[in-house]
């Protein structure tokens, strides 16, 4: 009976993932936006957080919220595009990610993980303590 709860909650967790995967697209280009308009902003103020630091902090936790929800999509494009088996079987899923059809997922979510990291590290302008309460 646990191999049925187990196959069972696969099925379950397979269709969210679908779900969140048919998502990728819009969030792929939400994070675009998301860029752009922090370019644009910190373009206009000639420097990250030169005269408007709160502004551009915002626009950086929203990109960094985006890239988030995109990175995520595209980790659950991938376990779609592995299958439902591959939620029990680890063999199973480890045979499936050298195929083609998974690599691209995992090349996408990766990518995505390091420009979030990136962008933690590098692109989140530091408020002063007066300015943050």
């Amino acid at each position: 009976m646990l191999g049925w709860d187990r196959a069972g909650s696969a099925q379950e967790q397979h269709a969210q993932d679908r779900q969140l995967a048919e998502q990728l697209p819009d969030l792929l280009d939400r994070a675009r936006a998301a860029e752009q308009e922090l370019r644009a902003h910190r373009e206009r103020e000639g420097h990250p957080g030169r005269s408007d630091p709160q502004r551009d902090r915002e626009l950086a936790f929203e990109l960094d919220a985006a890239l988030t929800d995109a990175m995520r999509a595209a980790y659950a494009a991938e376990r779609v595009a592995v299958g439902v088996r591959g939620y029990t079987d680890r063999i199973y899923r480890r045979r499936q990610l050298a195929k083609p059809r998974v690599r691209w997922a995992t090349r996408l979510a990766e990518r995505l993980l390091t420009l979030r990291e990136e962008h933690r590290l590098h692109g989140i302008t530091r408020v002063p303590r007066d300015l943050a309460a």
